[in-house]
C-alpha cells in the first residue's frame, strides 16, 4: 500500500481557482482568502503596501524641473506659476488656495495674453507621480493633432500645486476659448499614479463642475495615451463647434471611431 495521501484542495484554495478566471480582467480585489473571519496575511500586506503608496502619492513633491524639460521638447512655450497655497501641507487643508493663482502668477500671465483656442495645463493635483509619468506621452499625441488642423494653442502652463478650477483662471487671463487640465486624481487602493484631464468651453470664475468634461483613469493599465489624446482632441473639436461643454456635451468618440472604422474597412 502506499503512504502518498492525496491531498484534498482547501476551502480557500477551491475558493481561489474559482476567482482566477475573474482576476484577469480587473485589478479589484475579488475573492480574497481569509484565515476565519479575518483576510489571510497576504492579503492584508498586500492591502498595506497599496494604502501606503497611496499615501505617498499624494505627499510626494512634483519634480518641476524635470517635468517642464519634458513640455519644452514639444515645441511650445512652457509657463511655471504656483497657486495661492503657500506649500503641500495647505494645500490638502485648504482645496480653495488651489484654485486661485498666486498674486505673482498673474504678471507672468498677463504678459503672454493674447487670443487663443486652447490653453493647456499641467498640475500634479493629488498625484505628483501620475502627471510626471503621464502627462508629456498624452500630450506628444495631442499637440501635433491640434496643430494639424489650425487649432491656435497658448503657452503651455505648468502649475504648482494647483485643483482642478485653477484651469479656468489661467484660461481667462491668456484669452483662451477652452482650457484642458490634466491632472493628479486622488489616488486609490489599485491605481496611485492615474491622472485626469478636464475640458471646459468659454472657463472663467463662475464656472462649475457641471461645464466640464472628464476623462479619468490616464495610465497604461486604465485609458491609454493615444485613447486619451484622441479623446480630448475629438471633446474640443465639438467644444468649438457646439460651443458647450460639460453634461450638455456627451463624449461619443468610442461611436465616431466606430463608425470611422466601419467606413473604412474593405468593401463588399
Amino acid at each position: 500500500m502506499s503512504n502518498d495521501v492525496t491531498r484534498r484542495p482547501t476551502p480557500n484554495q477551491e475558493a481561489a481557482d474559482a476567482w482566477a478566471p475573474l482576476r484577469r480582467l480587473t485589478a479589484a480585489r475579488i475573492g480574497l482568502a481569509r484565515a476565519g473571519a479575518s483576510l489571510a496575511t497576504s492579503a492584508l500586506l498586500d492591502f498595506r503596501l497599496a494604502h501606503a503608496r497611496a499615501r505617498d502619492a499624494v505627499h510626494t513633491a512634483l519634480d518641476e524641473a524635470a517635468l517642464r524639460a519634458q513640455l519644452e521638447a514639444l515645441g511650445l512655450p512652457v509657463l511655471t506659476a504656483a497657486s495661492a497655497a503657500a506649500d503641500r501641507s495647505q494645500y490638502l487643508l485648504r482645496p480653495d488656495l488651489g484654485r486661485s493663482l498666486a498674486s505673482s502668477a498673474i504678471s507672468t500671465l498677463d504678459l503672454h495674453a493674447g487670443r487663443y483656442d486652447v490653453a493647456l495645463v499641467v498640475t500634479e493635483g493629488l498625484s505628483a507621480g501620475a502627471v510626471q509619468t503621464h502627462a508629456c506621452p498624452v500630450l506628444t499625441t495631442l499637440v501635433p493633432t491640434l496643430a494639424r488642423e489650425g487649432w491656435c494653442i497658448a503657452p503651455i502652463m505648468l502649475v504648482r500645486l494647483g485643483r482642478v478650477a485653477i484651469g479656468d483662471r489661467v484660461a481667462r487671463a491668456l484669452g483662451a476659448d477652452s482650457v484642458v487640465i490634466l491632472i493628479g486624481e486622488r489616488p486609490g487602493l489599485t491605481a496611485p499614479d492615474s491622472m485626469g484631464a478636464y475640458l471646459t468651453w468659454n472657463p472663467g470664475p463662475q464656472t462649475t463642475d457641471a461645464e466640464r468634461n472628464c476623462i479619468s483613469n490616464i495610465r497604461p493599465d486604465g485609458t491609454g495615451y493615444a485613447d486619451a489624446a484622441s479623446r480630448i482632441a475629438h471633446l474640443l473639436r465639438e467644444m468649438r463647434a457646439r460651443r458647450l461643454s460639460g453634461v450638455a456635451l456627451k463624449d461619443s468618440s468610442d461611436t465616431t471611431q466606430s463608425i470611422t472604422s466601419d467606413l473604412s474597412g474593405p468593401s463588399s
